[in-house]
């Protein structure tokens, strides 16, 4: 079994410091969250940024100044990964424009859903305009697949020639509006990727932990952060996204699962 990748989505573009006091929002604190994750076994960070009045942003003057921070914190880099899903509502055409700073990696979604009480719209038309930024700016993407019907829109836009293997591919299970944390649903999704394909899974809310567990004993890989979930347990808020990052190496650690260094992912994820 391959090495556990652990991706660590540390703002997120819904939550604020009133919601989530430890929430990194500035380049600084993103710098430190990262370094901390890495340090703590993380081998991705996936990034949304803010604005100076901690707005979702997708400048790419916002991006730059995040991504420059990271690197002087990191004595070890880890893969940058750009969300291009922004904030709910965002323009197609802004949510692609970091694309140009050319990232390691980005985030790439798969359809339209209910987002809680929004809509979450990707059409085939947005995507085909992503799939022709990822080519022209050489990133690699990760597939963002919120319900079972997103693996169908993947397998369409391989047939039209718009992506290429080997695919990478995100289980974002338990967003209300979309498909439930139920580890059923997490094998049946496994089971119908096209191929060849990673695997990972960013398990929302309470389905979090549960998920991560299943991932690492299935082969799967991780991704944890305050983007997805603000608690370490019930009613225990989270200290910070390096504790979660910990405890996921921890568990892999005990049931045998060796954890990947940035190194070790960006082989794995042909970076």
């Amino acid at each position: 079994m391959e090495k556990l990748i652990i991706t660590t989505a540390i703002t997120g573009a819904e939550l604020d410091k009133q919601k989530c006091p430890v929430l990194p929002v500035t380049p600084e604190e993103q710098a430190i969250a990262a370094r901390e994750c890495v340090d703590a076994g993380a081998a991705i960070i996936h990034l949304h940024v803010r604005d100076d009045q901690q707005k979702p942003s997708q400048e790419l003057s916002h991006f730059k100044r995040s991504v420059e921070a990271i690197k002087k914190a990191c004595p070890v880099f880890p893969i940058v990964q750009f969300s291009t899903g922004g904030a709910v509502g965002e323009a197609i055409e802004r949510r692609i424009a970091p694309l140009s700073l050319k990232p390691a990696m980005a985030s790439f979604n798969l359809g339209t859903i209910n987002f809680g009480e929004e809509i979450f719209v990707n059409t085939f038309a947005d995507m085909r305009g992503l799939a022709k930024a990822f080519k022209q700016h050489g990133v690699i993407p990760e597939f963002e697949i919120y319900d079972s019907g997103h693996i169908d829109n993947l397998k369409k836009i391989i047939k039209e020639g718009l992506v290429e293997p080997p695919y990478h591919c995100q289980f974002v299970l338990g967003v209300p509006g979309a498909m439930s944390g139920e580890v059923s649903n997490l094998v049946y999704l496994s089971e119908h990727l096209p191929q060849p394909a990673t695997w990972a899974v960013a398990g929302i809310g309470r389905f979090e932990l549960p998920l991560a567990v299943h991932s690492m004993v299935m082969g799967g890989h991780v991704r944890v952060g305050l983007e997805d979930n603000i608690y370490y347990s019930k009613g225990k808020p989270a200290k910070n996204n390096a504790e979660l990052v910990a405890r996921i190496v921890r568990i892999a650690k005990e049931v045998g699962r060796d954890v990947a260094t940035p190194t070790e992912a960006r082989k794995i994820l042909g970076i």
